[in-house]
């Protein structure tokens, strides 16, 4: 049943009720993290958007964009392109507390969105109960370790996701294809895999729309701020993870980071780097195609992702649940490499295993499946790199030692296995399930609440 028909219900839409109640059980689990690290000593309160304030502050004043630092302890700079600190003004504009709240309330709306993309079909089975189906989801994904970390440091990652999953998993946008994800680019250059995952899909059009939004974007703060351009471009943009963090930090878990924790900085380890990045890169990527080209089938569409087929829509159209999971199995591999291939790769940036949760668990009814991703939202759900750390100190054994260096990069190391957990075991039972249709398939009614 497609969105906006006729529920169990008998009525369009939901009741008002299951709504409200929807949004109580997503603001009940959710609101102790909130009152935690909106508790938090106010110079370690939301720093990231304090990153952006003073960035939309410096527009305001014309100060140079990129001198700016943050109030002690924190000093921070703004690191972003010069289009993220245009939209940060309108923050500038309310009081601090006004602000936090106004970016908890942006946050949370954000991971809404992702979590309907994300769990479509296990959403649409609740029927008319989707509402607290979602609610409880939100509820869940926001105790994951990278998603609370969200919350703690006031950070733009589950609003680029939103941004990505809408614009990749939208069955027939209303937008052109790819302008979200320009987007999300011209705020943050992360998000610039997706445009490697729509060329190799056969959306070239999505990838040129999404490359011309982020030129616009980006040509637009030129013309507003021509120095503060030159300056990121030719100046902080070239520095990287020199600017942005200590890379041997132990929340840094990308490639760059796992190898940093283990080998001191020098041509030896650049080197490495860049083997290890081309190599997860080819890999990588050719999972995501291959997750894609498996929807593509399930689809029954003709041409392969070569043709340039649409194939959100194709699988939405046909085989529903399972080409479904297989096209969201492709961006969430994407979203992954997104943060091992980054020079940094914070531990909040692995938001994107919620994207992973949701092509695992597809529709519910693969019992193994849901299994495994149970298993998935367990790992994630403590800080094990921390404990790691913790383990690696001189004062412990050689053992311990070794043991505490493994773990410290326990995200990094579970992201790299989820890339084959997506690309091969879950395609693989896609693929087969091809062989073994189930009728119930046919049968269930599907509630409203999707995107």
């Amino acid at each position: 049943m497609r969105a906006g028909s006729r529920g169990r219900d008998g009525g369009r839409g939901h009741p008002p009720w299951i709504v409200a109640l929807g949004v109580l059980v997503a603001a009940v689990a959710v609101a102790p993290i909130v009152v935690k690290w909106l508790n938090n000593p106010p110079d370690q309160r939301l720093v990231d958007l304090e990153v952006y304030r003073e960035g939309g502050r410096a527009i305001l004043r014309g100060a140079p964009l990129y001198d700016v630092l943050t109030q002690p302890p924190q000093f921070l700079p703004f690191t972003y392109p010069p289009f993220a600190a245009v939209l940060a003004v309108p923050f500038t504009l309310l009081p601090w507390k006004a602000s936090q709240w106004a970016w908890t309330v942006l946050m949370y709306g954000s991971l809404v969105i992702a979590v309907l993309y994300a769990f479509r079909d296990l959403v649409r089975r609740a029927g008319r109960w989707a509402p607290v189906a979602a609610g409880a989801l939100v509820g869940a994904t926001a105790w994951l370790w990278p998603a609370s970390d969200q919350m703690r440091f006031g950070q733009v990652g589950f609003v680029l996701m939103a941004l990505c999953l809408a614009d990749c998993a939208a069955r027939s946008p209303r937008w052109p294809r790819g302008l979200l994800v320009g987007l999300a680019i011209a705020i943050k250059l992360v998000p610039g895999v997706f445009l490697i995952w729509f060329w190799i899909s056969g959306r070239r059009e999505a990838a040129g729309n999404a490359l011309l939004t982020a030129l616009a974007a980006w040509m637009g703060a030129f013309a507003l701020l021509p120095s503060d351009s030159r300056d990121y471009w030719f100046g902080a943009f070239l520095q990287g993870g020199d600017r942005t963090g200590a890379v041997n930090g132990t929340t840094n878990q990308s490639l760059n980071g796992m190898l940093a924790h283990v080998i001191p900085d020098g041509p030896v380890r650049s080197l490495l780097w860049l083997v290890l990045v081309l190599a997860v890169a080819w890999i990588g990527f050719r999972l995501a195609y291959r997750a894609t080209r498996t929807a593509d089938a399930l689809a029954g569409t003709a041409g392969g992702p070569w043709s340039g087929t649409d194939l959100t829509r194709a699988a939405d159209r046909s085989a529903g649940p399972d080409a479904y999971s297989a096209l969201l199995a492709g961006i969430a591999i994407t979203g992954l490499l997104s943060v091992l291939l980054s020079p940094i790769g914070w531990m909040h940036h692995l938001v994107w295993v919620i994207a992973v949760l949701g092509a695992l668990v597809g529709d519910g009814r693969d019992l193994r499946r849901c299994v495994v991703a149970a298993v998935v939202w367990l790992y994630y759900l403590f800080p094990l790199p921390w404990r790691g750390a913790a383990l690696s100190g001189r004062d412990h054994a050689l053992a311990v030692r070794v043991a505490g260096r493994v773990l410290q990069d326990a995200f990094g190391l579970g992201a790299l296995a989820l890339l084959a957990v997506l690309g091969v075991w879950l395609v693989r039972r896609l693929r087969a399930s091809r062989d073994r249709p189930e009728p119930s398939h046919r049968d269930a009614e599907v509630g409203t609440l999707a995107p």
